[in-house]
């Protein structure tokens, strides 16, 4: 064979799908960044519009560019044309995570969006270096990380967070919103396809743009398209000044991005499978790299390989979708298109993706790991709801004038008599403060035990219970800030279901016996 004729072309049919899918998927997620923070959180047109789009579209170009350079490469290698690259785009889940878990509450709490701005380009840079790290250490922890515990966990973010909001904002205008929503479902959940093989969810996107416009819903805005060209020497003298700020929220943006890089070399797996053998630690690398360049440009979202190349390459896409959508991206960013889309996409629109994607979430968790750990899935994904449930009764509290504060636990709660106050009105309030500091790792750790308790493996329950206890008494979970804590509660709580479970595993051979196979379902 010769390997030259044999090369991957730089454009073909299958490519046009490809851009699709990339663009499409990608322009929702940006989408939903520029409401949350110019709609919710009120920040200044030259922050997000001037820096964050830009930031983002940049390191996304890059990823895009490289992915493509990856195919390229594997195609020379193996001497074939049938390569398809790899789909970058910007991580859906840890974009939720770190807009509802990071962005938001340092907004709240600092009062002004610039220095917020800086502390979530800091925590983006962070969660870089996290990613790159996760090149050498990914595949050992994935070894040793159950896999429903970590899917669990990734599940509550997208119930709580992204589904639940999926249906607040279609309900919010359901003229709108529901014909979308039924359009959109009949292509995702039914499989059904328009003529051309047009997908119903592409569909549901652009009528419902169109149709939300012939109802006055939304206007065409062109004042904000410029040039956006954010200059990295006053980015990076606001992301120096974030560093100090973003501390407290490592124990959220660490494993988050501890679940970015799983993801990405999930993702390149399933590509292997398909019959693309990429290196899973080179796109590793390039995710994390990308993703700090993003932050030095004023990016606040991380890159990731997205799901969906199976489905690319049965559609016969090359490396060229991936050349031609970093190009959309970077000129839509760096243009400022993002301002024209926004104003004519309505919520409820936007809404339709994030909902889909938050119900593959938990319906993949269920359907990859073994029906015998759906209760550790179960488990993994409650921490969630205590962040959910602390972001709103907070909220709603601080109107009042009741706000919260470190207390002598450690946790960041409300005094004792507004929680009483809480709990006499029949809120949901024991345990959430505590619950939701470092709800993530908290979910790993609780759906971890639960698959070794299950798998008949205790003494493994003791080492998860020991790491549980590291956490603690270094403020990673169930704390408002870093420190040394040896003496928590919550610490001395993981350390005793260590002893206990060291001590009931020492007695499996004799008094302390569980079946061979025993079905709670």
């Amino acid at each position: 064979m010769n390997k030259e004729k044999a090369l991957v072309p730089f454009f073909r049919r299958g490519d046009i799908g490809g851009v699709s899918y990339a663009v499409t998927n990608n322009i929702v997620n940006y989408l939903i960044v520029i409401a949350t923070l110019t709609g919710v959180l009120g920040w200044p047109d030259d922050i997000v519009f001037g820096f964050v789009v830009p930031g983002m579209s940049i390191g996304l170009m890059l990823g895009c560019f490289y992915y493509a350079w990856m195919g390229y490469k594997l195609s020379r290698k193996e001497g074939r044309a049938d390569v398809t690259a790899l789909p970058s785009g910007v991580s859906t889940p840890a974009m939720f995570v770190i807009l509802y878990g990071v962005v938001m509450p340092l907004s709240y709490a600092l009062e002004d969006p610039k220095l917020a701005w800086s502390a979530a380009m800091a925590a983006c840079f962070i969660g870089g270096f996290v990613e790159f790290f996760g090149g050498f250490i990914g595949p050992w922890m994935k070894k040793r990380i159950p896999r429903a515990a970590l899917l669990g966990t990734v599940a509550g973010i997208g119930f709580i967070w992204m589904a639940t909001q999926g249906v607040f904002d279609i309900l919010s205008d359901p003229m709108v919103g529901l014909p979308v929503l039924f359009i959109a479902v009949v292509g995702v959940f039914g499989g059904y396809l328009f003529p051309k093989k047009i997908p119903p969810l592409v569909v549901a996107i652009v009528g419902g743009i169109i149709y939300a416009f012939c109802l006055g819903r939304t206007t065409v805005d062109f004042s904000r398209i410029g040039f956006y060209c954010p200059n990295p020497a006053t980015s990076i003298q606001y992301l120096i000044n974030g560093f100090a700020v973003v501390v407290p929220y490592l124990t959220i943006i660490i494993p988050v991005e501890i679940y970015n890089f799983i993801e990405t070399m999930d993702n390149v797996e399933a590509s292997n499978a398909a019959g693309d053998n990429y290196n899973v630690r080179e796109a590793q690398f390039a995710d994390g790299i990308c993703t700090m360049i993003s932050a030095l440009f004023g990016g606040i979202i991380p890159n990731t390989v997205w799901l969906g190349h199976a489905g690319l390459k049965k559609a016969n896409a090359g490396i060229g979708y991936s050349i031609v959508s970093g190009v959309v991206f970077g000129i839509a960013g760096i243009f400022g298109l993002f301002t024209f889309l926004n104003s004519i996409v309505p919520p409820a629109v936007c809404a339709i993706t994030f909902l889909w994607c938050a119900v593959v979430m938990v319906a993949q968790a269920f359907d990859v790991c073994e029906k015998k750990h759906y209760a550790a899935v179960g488990i993994a994904m409650v921490p969630s709801v205590a962040d959910y449930l602390y972001t709103q009764v907070t909220g709603a509290a601080g109107l009042a004038g009741h706000y919260t504060e470190v207390l002598s636990t450690g946790i960041n709660d409300f005094t004792a008599d507004v929680s009483q106050q809480l709990l006499d009105a029949g809120v949901m309030w024991n345990g959430v403060a505590a619950t939701k500091a470092g709800a993530i790792l908290i979910g790993i750790l609780l759906g971890t035990m639960t698959v070794f308790v299950i798998d008949k493996k205790l003494d493994k329950v003791a080492v998860t219970g020991v790491a549980g206890y590291v956490l603690a008494a270094l403020g990673f979970i169930h704390s408002a800030a870093l420190g040394l804590y040896p003496l928590s509660p919550y610490a001395l709580g993981y350390l005793s279901i260590a002893v206990l479970a060291f001590i009931l595993h020492l007695g499996r051979d004799s008094w302390f016996k569980g079946p061979d196979k025993f079905d709670y379902i």
